[in-house]
């Protein structure tokens, strides 16, 4: 159940910003919010993360459908019964959402938020990009631990064969 109500929660937000910045702010239109820091941008990505494969938007919505039902196909797979992984299946799911909306809807993804230093340029994103990342990194993060859990309790290590000779 918590993994419902954070996908919807990520999706609803995502939409309801992504709906601001259709509405509020021009394609390219750059608002500074800390100088030479953060600007709120409205960009139209018809690509995956950081302008990747830019023009395969239908690919993407294939894509994005078969992750979507393959999470919750085969979550049990890959996800443990921990509130750690429910959140980050609620944060993966819903960004996938979130994205797959524009997908369908407009033929791009909306991005907005956009970092940047002096020469140094951050991809502009959304709120369903940093859902999908936090989420991964949660779920890389937890895998190791919990792995690194049981190899110093000694549980799932590999103990040496004797010699049958």
């Amino acid at each position: 159940m918590l993994q419902l109500a954070i996908c919807i929660v990520i999706a609803v937000c995502d939409q309801i910003s992504k709906f601001l910045i259709l509405t509020r702010v021009l394609p390219g239109e750059d608002i500074p919010v800390i100088d030479s820091f953060f600007s709120i941008t409205f960009g139209k990505n018809t690509g995956a993360a950081w302008g990747i494969m830019q023009g395969f938007n239908d690919w993407l919505v294939i894509l994005s459908m078969f992750v979507v039902i393959s999470l919750l196909i085969f979550r049990r797979h890959f996800f443990e019964n921990t509130v750690v992984h429910r959140v980050t299946l609620g944060l993966m799911a819903g960004g996938i959402l979130g994205n797959l909306i524009d997908r369908i809807k407009h033929g791009y993804v909306i991005d907005f938020l956009d970092f940047y230093n002096c020469t140094y340029h951050f991809p502009a994103f959304n709120i369903a990009d940093s859902a999908i990342c936090i989420g991964v990194a949660l779920y890389i993060i937890s895998v190791y631990v919990a792995e690194h859990k049981k190899l110093k309790s000694g549980k799932n290590v590999d103990k040496p064969v004797k010699s049958q000779v």
